[in-house]
Order: structure tokens, then sequence, then C-alpha cells
């Protein structure tokens, strides 16, 4: 999926077969890794983009708190001297750098730019990583992002997910009269985007896993009803006519379908819907309240939250609503599942003795565990490699309310504000574009 069109070629360059710099994602809490990260050398093209590409990958990989960038004022190999001699790893070793980032700029024939880099093993003095990029200028933030991926996945052996982005609802106003519209920008928090006026209540934004398209609730009808919004085009439809509220929608793995709660008649049901017929079919039939539903990463099971026990909990089910099992029995109410990426772990909303948490449980009810809690903190949200959370928290303000987005390691480390023009909740991240 590209959200910029744009030619890119890849070269890899020869990669040490006996290099083994790597960072052991097994254990508990993990020791950033030292990495300098060089500017690079502009061979006559675009000397901002030799200093801005490396400053991206800087705060990408310090971002994720699995990498502690070397402060540049411990350099002491010049740019020029590394093009032309390779770099001297004993002045890299004595600035504590374990890796090394460095590459070049230049202008292609055809006016596009290349962007070449190279990571080093510093202990070992091997080059264990080299690739060349191809672009338009105007796209060289996303190559930064594709650059700090590639590191990030030879050094952890996980897929990054740095070239993504995350849709949210931006929130303004005062509180009794607050203005919600869905916004859109990358995963740091940069070419943010508005993409509706604000002029009507949205909610619940998901990103498709195929195409460029979202689908969120809105209250533009007067009632809330499911949309569907074309990133590229700007185009927004509702899905379907309804007799009745829907909520919570959610694309299928492969994006053909959208599944979703519906209440008829004072039932609240889970449904499923296809793209192309715009059928609404029936999963569950209870008197309970069925609600939140997100699939499996391969689409063969779904997970939702019901009342059906006589609390408001977590249930796994078969895509055609059979073989359901409650997987959640603490004490509170379990709600907002969603399932990751990789499979291994849901991650939920709990609500007890007046506090919010964010947790994840695996599939089969093991191993629950809260990775952060405030006054109200909801919404979560996976990164694509399924290493990182999103979601917001919200403070009391005054007569106000000041809403927050949030990401942190699956470990319960490294939580860091996202920086958004005004206040934000609801977060989906899309997956790597």
């Amino acid at each position: 999926m590209k959200h910029i069109l744009f030619a890119l070629f890849l070269i890899a360059l020869p990669i040490s077969a006996n290099a083994q710099l790597r960072i052991d994602m097994t254990k508990g809490v993990v020791e950033p890794l030292p990495i300098a990260i060089t500017q690079f050398k502009s061979n006559g093209g675009n000397t901002n983009f030799a200093r801005d590409i490396p400053g991206v990958i800087s705060v990408n990989l310090e971002s994720s708190g699995l990498f502690k960038p070397v402060n540049p004022g411990a350099f002491v190999q010049s740019v020029d001297s590394i093009a032309t001699d390779g770099p001297n790893f004993g002045e890299w070793r004595a600035s504590n750098a374990q890796a090394l980032v460095t590459g070049t700029v230049s202008p292609a024939a055809d006016g596009r730019t290349r962007v070449e880099f190279f990571l080093w093993d510093v202990l070992s003095e091997k080059k264990i990583l080299g690739m060349a990029y191809t672009t338009t200028p105007q796209n060289w933030r996303r190559i930064a992002h594709i650059i700090s991926d590639e590191i990030y996945k030879r050094l952890t052996g996980e897929e990054g997910y740095f070239d993504s982005r995350i849709v949210y609802v931006a929130e303004s106003g005062p509180f009794n009269r607050r203005a919600k519209r869905l916004a859109i920008m990358d995963q740091d928090g940069a070419n943010h985007k508005y993409l509706t006026d604000g002029n009507s209540l949205v909610l619940t934004p998901r990103f498709s896993p195929t195409e460029q398209k979202i689908t969120y609730m809105s209250y533009e009808s007067g009632k809330p009803t499911v949309y569907l919004y074309d990133i590229s085009t700007g185009r927004h439809e509702p899905l379907g006519r309804f007799p009745g509220m829907t909520f919570a929608p959610r694309f299928s793995p492969d994006g053909k379908k959208v599944i979703m709660s519906m209440a008829q008649n004072g039932n609240t049901d889970i449904y499923e819907m296809s793209l192309s017929s715009r059928k609404p079919v029936r999963i569950t039939n209870s008197a309970s309240i069925d609600t939140s539903p997100s699939y499996s990463p391969d689409g063969s099971q779904i997970v939702f939250e019901s009342d059906r026990g006589g609390t408001q909990q977590l249930y796994t089910m078969n895509k055609s609503g059979g073989n359901v099992q409650r997987i959640t029995f603490g004490k509170g109410r379990y709600a907002n599942p969603v399932w990751s990426p990789r499979g291994d772990l849901i991650a939920f909303t709990r609500m007890y003795q007046g506090k919010f948490y964010i947790g994840v449980i695996r599939p089969d009810g093991k191993g629950e565990r809260l990775i952060t809690n405030a006054y109200h903190v909801e919404g979560p949200t996976w990164s694509p490699n399924g290493r990182v959370l999103s979601y917001f928290k919200e403070r009391p303000s005054g007569n106000s309310r000041s809403a927050k987005i949030y990401t942190v390691d699956i470990t319960g480390y490294n939580e860091r504000w996202l920086k958004t023009p005004v206040d934000g909740s609801d977060p989906a991240w899309s997956p790597l574009n």
C-alpha cells in the first residue's frame, strides 16, 4: 500500500555472514543499543536531505525505546572521511557506539534523488546492511521511515513500523460543544491533515489493511452510521442504510468485509457485511449486548465484548459465530478488544474501581497483563508489527477535558506522548505503507 506514489528502487548490498549484532527482544526490559547516525554525505545533492533524513532516522529509532542515538558531539570522524576511507571503527568505539549508520545523497540523471545508506557493526568492524533508494525529492521523509524500518528489522529481527500512519479523532472546543473531526498523520506526527470539517460528530476510525480507505462512525445523517472514506479521493459514503444504529466498524484482514454491531428492536448483535454486496449477515444472536468485534489476523476468529455473562467481558468465537469462549474473568468491566497483527495477544480496556487500564491477554484467556492506567484511558490500537500500542488518555481540566494520544511498548515501558495540533482520541494505526 502506497500513500504517495513514487518510483522506488532498492539495491541490496553485501551483508556479512558473520555479523552478530542483534537486540535480544525476548528479554523483559531491553537495554537500548547505542547507535551513531551521521549526517549523510551530499554528492552535489540536496544538503538539507543529507541532514534531515538522518535526523528523522534518529528520532524514529530513539522513540522505539530500543536504541540510544549517540550524541553527535561525540563524533570524531568526519562525513567526508567516512565516504573516502570508510569508518574508523576505533574512533566510533571510543564514542561508545555499537552500531553506525552512514549514507550519501546524490542527484539522479532524471531529476530524482538517490539515497544510499550503510549499517555497520562497530565491534566486529563489518558492514551488515546497505541499500539504495531512488525517488522524488518530496518523499525524503518517507525514505527516512523506510530506512528506519530496515535498520530496526536488521537489529531486532522484527518488522519495523515507522513507515505507517495513524488516523484519529481530532477534538477541540468547550466540553459541552466538542467538535470532533477525522485527522491523519505519519506515526511520528508529521504530515498532519484533517479529513473532515468537524460539522458532524465522528468516532472509531479504522484503517483498511489493503486499500487507502477508512471506516468510521458519523452522526452526519442524524444517527450513528458507518461510513467509508477514500483517502486518495476524499470521497466518503455510508456503507448502507440500516434500520437500527450501527457501531464499532472494523475491516476483515483481506479488506473485503466490514464487521460491526447493529442495534435492532432493542437488541445489539454483531454483523458482517461484504463491501461488494453491502448486505449484512448476522453472526451473533443473543439477548445480550454484543459489540466491538475484531478479527484475528487470519480471519478465522473474532474477539468481542458482551454482557451475556452478567458483566461486560471479552469473548472469542469462530468467524461464523460458533464456539463462543469467554476469555476474561477479572473484576470490573472489559471493552475495546483488538487482535494483534501477530495473533499472539489481544489488547483491551479494563474499568475497575473508578480507574481505566490498557492491558493485553492471550487469545486463550491466559497471561493477562495491565500495561498503563489513568483517570480515563481507552481505544488501544496496534502498530503493524504488533510491538507497540497506541491509545488515548483523557484528564479533567477544570470545566473542560484534555485528551492526548500515547504509545507504549507491549512490555509497558517507554510510554510516550504523541503530540497533535489539538486534542486527540480514538487512534487507529495503519498497516505498513
